[in-house]
């Protein structure tokens, strides 16, 4: 008698993991608008850098803040209603945003609509899927997700800019609102909070683990877990740390690269590839720095990372010419690699740390990460205003890199006696 054939079903946790990397890839549709926009709204309505840039920092700034408040709705309420929420802010957003005729409609439309849905949509949504759906591969898995912003980025970016010179910036906002709309029922259709909602343990384990239950409005829990982990050295460090790498990145070059190319007579199609070539690099950095989590010391891999990005920005104001040059496809692979790979080893850190609240005490972290992206967007705005030249922005996220070296350098071990588990905190 033939045996029957059995198909084996992936584990429910890659459905989540594919849905949320759909969700993130949706939410980065709108980081590669503004770099690409800023050149043409300042020749439309005649707003200066500093003034979009101030747009941009609220935008980051929210993007931050929002982070800890949504990762602990999301135990409140569950994932679903937060990402399909979010999902649609970001729609508002950028699709009203092609009505505007004044610098404070950018400021709420872009500023705070949007920065309110990735927020709600950033990488404290990672943790919180790593932490909850995975035991094994945690770090890959971290390191695949982040990686989706880039991937977005990659997707995004080109299409945003020959829209853009093609038809105009209004069209190209439009498609990300679509973007976004579309996200809305897949996320609505698939997404679960818990392992335990579908009866079944998270990947890797052999114990259903049963849904916590929560006490408490999200906001409260939020700023009871800043409370209690602002106690702890180690977050201040990391939280500082994770600011340089928003400056450095987010704030600096994903918002300014494109004109401060211009200004040495780069096209913006040109830059706006080069940009996206770092998303490409991005991918593969990032996947790798998952899995080097998985095995090497997260305190060595942030160290190597922000000393290299350092460097890098030191060197970048002397590689800009008008046309692409072998050097600058160097700083743009290496870039690309280092772009996001410092979230891996964070999030195992903060895990490392503070056990079952990681998911939103990393959300704070973020916070901290989007609140220097906000300060690099403004300052290297008034500094280009002001001085005509990125220089001294990059220089100075040069110098900020190598502190961030440094205070990685000093998050202390947490050392425990062998096979004693993680530390498990409630927030209720």
């Amino acid at each position: 008698m033939n045996n029957p054939i059995r198909i084996r079903l992936p584990h429910y946790a890659w459905v989540i993991a594919t849905v949320t990397f759909v969700a993130m890839l949706g939410a980065a549709g709108f980081r590669s608008v503004p770099g690409v926009m800023m050149d043409p709204l300042h020749a439309e309505f005649g707003w200066s850098h500093a003034t979009i840039g101030l747009a941009m920092s609220v935008n980051l700034a929210l993007y931050g803040l929002t982070a800890p408040f949504a990762a602990a709705l999301m135990d409140r309420v569950g994932v679903r209603p937060v990402v399909c929420g979010a999902m649609t802010l970001i729609a508002a957003g950028t699709g009203l945003a092609t009505l505007m005729n004044a610098s404070w409609q950018l400021i709420l439309l872009w500023g705070v609509l949007v920065g309110l849905g990735t927020g709600s949509c950033s990488m404290a949504f990672v943790a919180t899927v790593a932490t909850r759906w995975f035991v094994a591969r945690r770090g890959l898995v971290t390191g695949v997700l982040t990686a989706a912003s880039a991937t977005g980025q990659l997707i995004f970016l080109p299409i945003v800019a020959a829209l853009t010179q093609r038809y105009g910036w209004r069209t190209a906002s439009l498609l990300v609102t679509a973007v976004a709309l579309a996200v809305v029922p897949v996320a609505g259709l698939l997404l679960r909070s818990f392992p335990a909602d579908k009866g079944i343990p998270p990947y890797g384990s052999d114990e259903v683990v049963a849904r916590p239950a929560y006490v408490g409005g999200a906001a409260s829990a939020a700023l009871r877990t800043l409370a209690d982990a602002a106690r702890h050295p180690a977050f201040w460090l990391l939280a500082w740390s994770f600011a340089v790498c928003g400056a450095s990145t987010n704030g600096l070059l994903q918002t300014h690269f494109i004109p401060a190319a211009g200004d040495r007579g780069m096209p913006a199609t040109t830059a706006a590839s080069l940009l996206a070539l770092i998303g490409v690099f991005d991918v593969v950095g990032t996947i790798a720095s998952g899995w080097l989590t998985d095995r090497v010391d997260s305190r060595v891999l942030l160290v190597v990372y922000y000393v290299g990005r350092g460097a890098a920005l030191a060197l970048l104001p002397a590689l800009l010419r008008g046309h692409v040059t072998p050097s600058l496809w160097v700083f743009i692979l290496f870039y690309g690699l280092d772009w996001v790979a410092t979230v891996p080893p964070t999030i195992a850190l903060c895990r490392e740390h503070f056990g079952d609240r990681s998911a939103v005490v990393f959300g704070w972290l973020f916070a901290a990460h989007q609140l220097g992206a906000a300060f690099a967007a403004t300052g290297a705005g008034y500094l280009r205003d002001a001085l005509h030249s990125y220089d001294p922005a990059f220089y100075i996220a040069a110098t900020l890199c190598v502190c961030g070296a440094v205070m990685c350098a000093m998050v202390p071990r947490v050392r425990r006696p062998a096979g004693e588990p993680e530390p498990v905190a409630s927030l209720t």
